[in-house]
């Protein structure tokens, strides 16, 4: 049932999710603004907001993300995964029978965090099945970043028979523990 409407899934988004596309060079930067975190004492003003450039940094450079998805019963699972943050998404594979995917057939909402808690990103979204082009796009540069060979894979990939995810960000936090009081970041796009 869960591999049905992981096919599902992929026919129905196959021809939507193209990296690159999502953000002109001339778009502005998300909207950023201050999180909502009552009794946290944030400063009310805009001085101090992290650039969003600091997320992006952090969310190329992470070697290990954790990604919280819903199972069908409602409660989270949270593993690690090795990803890429390309074309302000963040695109990562898994096998088609694995929790993460059999969870995000049923419910595309998910958080995806960077491995460094002192500086933290916390990117929530939704994921989409990536198309081909974003497949393309994805092999080469994962292999170099994780020093790992996809050739036993990479026709799988291609013809769309496993799964990679492009998670498109919603809203994503900032927090760097040295300036936490004076810099934590909200982003809204």
């Amino acid at each position: 049932m869960a591999r049905d409407r992981l096919q599902l899934l992929i026919s129905r988004s196959a021809t939507n999710i193209t990296l690159g596309t999502r953000k002109a060079k001339s778009e502005p930067d998300p909207r950023s603004s201050r999180p909502y975190a009552p009794g946290y004492g944030f400063p009310t003003t805009r001085k101090g907001l992290l650039p969003w450039s600091w997320a992006e940094q952090r969310l190329k450079k992470s070697h290990n993300y954790w990604i919280t998805t819903v199972k069908p019963q409602g409660s989270p699972h949270t593993m690690v995964v090795w990803g890429l943050w390309q074309g302000g998404r963040f695109v990562f594979s898994t096998g088609g029978k694995s929790r993460k995917a059999r969870n995000l057939a049923q419910n595309k909402e998910c958080i995806v965090c960077t491995e460094l808690t002192n500086e933290a990103v916390i990117v929530e979204g939704v994921a989409e099945i990536a198309d081909v082009a974003a497949r393309r796009k994805f092999l080469l540069p994962y292999e170099r970043k994780y020093k790992f060979d996809m050739s036993g894979m990479r026709d799988d990939i291609l013809a769309m028979k496993e799964p990679v995810f492009v998670i498109q960000p919603r809203v994503v936090f900032g927090f760097w523990e040295k300036y936490f009081q004076s810099r934590s970041t909200r982003w809204k796009f």
